[in-house]
Parts: structure tokens; C-alpha cells; sequence
């Protein structure tokens, strides 16, 4: 008990100093803690636009959808207009034969055209480098409103450049987020990512153009 005593002196200022170390976080500590991730994020190999949820899925297929409200418009009127706007599109550049408008409703103002173009990744002297690029779209047109899917895509690769025959990719194999994201989902997988950019701008110029079409005076 006495060698206790005699002890007690020299422990109790071990004892406060290891009780100093410790102390209730202040508000700003843990906030600023809490914002790390926002002050630090994740260094993007890829332009976002092509990253995460670039490609939507439903029901497991690959389906984009525009919807465009069309104030002033009846259904007939916006029908007219998607008819000679897909007609038109199977007449532009890099179109393949069997590209047409499939089918049209008119009682029900629904619109059915099946795509069949070149999809071009690089085209310079000596390098051609592009795929068959297959796809539907549908206009279902309504009073001041217009809805346009895009799906059914598939691709038709190396026809031209191998010896072992055509590759044939369809879009849910190949360009969904599950397919064409790295792990970290900060970039693209070498194999794919060419036709999923190319497939996305594809789809937003497509869209654009339509947009303007069917909302032009």
C-alpha cells in the first residue's frame, strides 16, 4: 500500500495527459468531414455524359424516349410531321437498304421506322472504321404531345476487316452500364466504349432534330 502512494505522484500525470487527447468533436469538424467526398471526388476518365445511366434500361432492353409536348398541335398534325421526318432520315447519308418506314397507324397517329445505317467511329485516309448499325423507332403522337422510343438496337462489326465474319453485338450485350463500365464506373471498357459514345451522340442528335421538327411552327 505504501509503494502505492509513493507510485501515485508520477501516474497521475500519465493519466491527464491521455485524458487530454481526447475531446467532443466540434461542429465544423464534422462537417467538414462529412463533405470530404464532395471536396474530393472521383477523377472521371470519360465525359460524364457517357458515364452512369447514359444508357436506360426497361424491362431489361435498351430503350431511350423522348417525350416533347407540342402546345397547339393536334395528334393528326404531329403524325404528319413524324412521317416525313423518318421518311426523310431513311434518305440522309451512311443509310443502308432495307431502312424505311415499316409501319404507320393512322387512326392511332403511330409512326414505325426500322434504321439501318453505318455507324462511322473513324474515317480518315486509309482508316475506315464503322458497323451496320440497326435500330427501331416508334412515334405515338397525341393531341399537344409527342413520344418517340428508340430501341431494338443492334450491331453488325468487322464485315469488311476479318476473315472470321461479321460480329453481331445487340445493344443490351454490349453498351449498358453493366457491360461498357469499368468497375469504378469512372470510364469506359476499351472493347466497347466506340459504340457507345458513337450510339449516344447518334441518339441525342436524332432526338434533337426531331425535337425542332415537331415543334416548328
Amino acid at each position: 500500500m505504501k509503494s502505492l502512494f509513493i507510485l501515485l505522484p508520477f501516474l497521475l500525470p500519465v493519466s491527464a495527459a491521455a485524458q487530454s487527447v481526447w475531446e467532443k468533436p466540434s461542429t465544423a469538424d464534422v462537417e467538414a468531414a462529412a463533405g470530404a467526398d464532395k471536396d474530393n471526388p472521383r477523377q472521371l476518365k470519360e465525359d460524364p455524359k457517357y458515364l452512369e445511366g447514359a444508357v436506360p434500361e426497361k424491362d431489361g432492353k435498351v430503350v431511350w424516349t423522348l417525350d416533347v409536348d407540342v402546345p397547339g398541335k393536334t395528334a393528326a398534325q404531329i403524325y404528319d410531321t413524324m412521317l416525313k421526318c423518318l421518311t426523310d432520315l431513311t434518305k440522309t447519308e451512311n443509310q443502308l437498304e432495307g431502312s424505311c418506314v415499316a409501319l404507320v397507324n393512322k387512326q392511332e397517329h403511330i409512326v414505325v421506322a426500322n434504321i439501318r445505317e453505318w455507324l462511322v467511329f473513324t474515317d480518315k485516309l486509309l482508316v475506315l472504321d464503322r458497323a451496320r448499325f440497326h435500330y427501331t423507332l416508334i412515334a405515338y403522337c397525341t393531341d399537344g404531345h409527342l413520344k418517340l422510343t428508340m430501341d431494338r438496337l443492334t450491331y453488325r462489326y468487322d464485315e469488311e476487316r476479318t476473315k472470321f465474319g461479321t460480329y453481331v453485338y445487340k445493344a443490351e450485350e454490349w453498351i449498358t452500364d453493366k457491360e461498357a463500365l469499368n468497375r469504378s464506373k469512372t470510364g469506359l471498357r476499351r472493347a466497347s466504349a466506340k459504340f457507345r459514345r458513337k450510339t449516344i451522340d447518334r441518339k441525342d442528335y436524332l432526338f434533337d432534330v426531331i425535337r425542332e421538327a415537331v415543334l416548328k411552327p
